[in-house]
């Protein structure tokens, strides 16, 4: 290589590691925020966990239950209305969702947990895993149902 090329090179070369340093800064500048949504905008006195973080653009709900009287469907229903609302204060939506953990109090409830689930998460439903868990959910809740989604 002679003198010239070998310039040229070197000068190419200090470009592209002057780009692909910006550009490092830049990915360093924008890392994704971890952010906590309390109701009402203030944590509890000692929170055990967080109901509703988001993280860059994706957004993770804790499990939803509902503790008062009724039937799968019911309590399906209310869970679900329930997520919906915590998605759209985080900014996003049903049909937004990636993933869904449902834990049933009782596995014979999976047909009737089905039926109010059908079609509440949009034409492309998230992944989803399903359990009956031993001993049942907390709060005598029939179901209980956490998602991420994204924004």
């Amino acid at each position: 290589m002679n003198k010239t090329n070998r310039r040229r090179f070197l000068t190419k070369g200090a470009a592209v590691a002057a780009v692909a340093g910006a550009a490092g800064t830049a990915a360093a500048q924008s890392k994704p925020e971890r952010k906590v949504i309390w109701r009402g905008d203030k944590p509890p006195e000692n929170p055990l966990f967080s109901g509703l973080v988001t993280y860059g653009n994706l957004v993770f709900v804790a499990g939803k239950g509902y503790h008062k009287e009724g039937d799968i469907k019911k309590h399906t229903d209310e869970v679900l209305n329930t997520v919906q609302r915590e998605l759209e204060r985080a900014g996003s939506s049903m049909d937004q969702c990636l993933k869904c953990n449902v834990y049933l109090h009782d596995l014979n409830d999976y047909k009737g947990m089905n039926e109010v689930f059908k079609g509440r998460f949009g034409a492309n439903p998230p992944v989803r895993t399903t359990v009956a868990t031993y001993g049942g959910v907390p709060g005598d809740s029939l179901v209980e149902i956490d998602v991420i989604a994204f924004k």
